[in-house]
């Protein structure tokens, strides 16, 4: 509800939505609770039968019979209460999203008085932006193999724009969502930034996205790319307890934001993330330094993506140089010759770019 006692429908909404999955999520605590109690009268009984196993010589076929029935009402137990935590987890990560989506709308419905009914502030200090973004990128929800498991939990695969995932193949993302896009500068340079989707036109293969970043304008800037100059952002973290195979490997090379900005730079994974609501460490390419790479620093995991390079035409006078599978082809077009050369490592491309 505003100042002026107008009530806005869309947070209206939210808010009792909010109120419901807050009730629900009490409900869920409680019930896990009352769960967790009484499976307890198992360890108990576990614990009472290894002790009175104690002072027999031979292990009888009886005690071997009540124990194996205790270890498995123990682990449905156990499957059980974790089942329930899962729920109480997806209704807190639930409850997060719907908090995050609707701060920017009870921020433009808020207004002085009656008499002081103006159109709202577009732009947005820096340190709100980046204090928004640090809090999106943390409340992601953590992606967890659901239970029963058919197979141990590291083995199960993970879900597409989970940590270090890819997107199902024809992925496109949502007026709304934030992606990686890369546009082209005032000065002509090519440069990764976080944007908004604000429509796709299937037609043209082309999105319209607005540059998150407000500083310095009076509204956000606007670009038409296509599907192959945007990358979705993970919509869920990896556990590296239970989908290592989701993170980045140390070492890779990525694109990741740099602190304190809205801009993707290229860097190289230092340390991987040792919790779900870790960062990773990652040194970023910069001249300035002697090694050519800054000091490590914390990126969030929403925030670090595969590099994805430029695709790039090369040219040398009438010269085309295309690169089949291990080979170089060189076709000269004045003697309509070709002339094949085999790859033996990277430093031999000044050479056969010279042929």
């Amino acid at each position: 509800m505003s100042r002026t006692g107008l009530i806005d429908p869309v947070c209206e909404m939210s808010e009792g939505g909010v109120k419901a999955s807050l009730k629900e999520l009490h409900g869920l605590v409680k019930k896990t609770q009352e769960h967790r109690v009484a499976a307890g009268t198992t360890i108990t009984n576990i614990h009472r039968t290894q002790e009175k196993m104690k002072n027999e010589a031979k292990v009888s076929t009886y005690f071997k019979n009540k124990l194996k029935t205790l270890y498995q009402n123990g682990i449905e137990d156990a499957r059980k209460e974790a089942e329930l935590l899962q729920q109480c987890l997806d209704k807190i990560n639930e409850v997060k999203t719907v908090k995050v989506k609707t701060a920017p709308l009870r921020k433009s419905v808020l207004f002085v008085n009656d008499s002081d009914i103006r159109k709202p502030k577009t732009a947005m200090r820096r340190s709100v932006l980046m204090a928004m973004l640090h809090q999106t990128a943390h409340q992601l929800p953590v992606w967890k193999p659901s239970f029963p498991l058919e197979k141990p939990s590291h083995l199960c695969k993970p879900p597409p724009l989970c940590g270090a995932m890819p997107p199902e193949p024809g992925h496109v993302s949502k007026p709304g969502e934030q992606v990686c896009a890369r546009i082209k500068t005032p000065e002509g340079e090519e440069q990764w930034i976080l944007a908004e989707v604000v429509s796709y036109n299937a037609h043209q293969g082309k999105y319209t996205v607005e540059d998150i970043d407000e500083e310095g304008r009076s509204s956000r800037e606007s670009h038409v790319l296509t599907r192959r100059k945007v990358s979705s952002l993970p919509t869920m973290k990896a556990d590296p307890t239970l989908s290592p195979s989701a993170l980045h490997l140390k070492g890779q090379l990525v694109m990741a934001i740099y602190p304190q900005t809205t801009c993707f730079y290229r860097g190289i994974i230092n340390a991987l993330p040792n919790r779900a609501d870790s960062d990773y460490s990652v040194l970023f390419e910069e001249n300035s330094y002697a090694e050519g790479y800054s000091p490590p620093l914390k990126v969030p995991q929403r925030y670090v993506l595969p590099i994805k390079e430029a695709r790039k035409k090369v040219t040398k006078n009438k010269h085309s140089i295309l690169l089949l599978n291990n080979y170089y082809c060189t076709y000269k077009t004045r003697h309509a010759k070709f002339v094949f050369f085999s790859i033996i490592s990277p430093s031999f491309r000044s050479t056969m770019l010279a042929v």
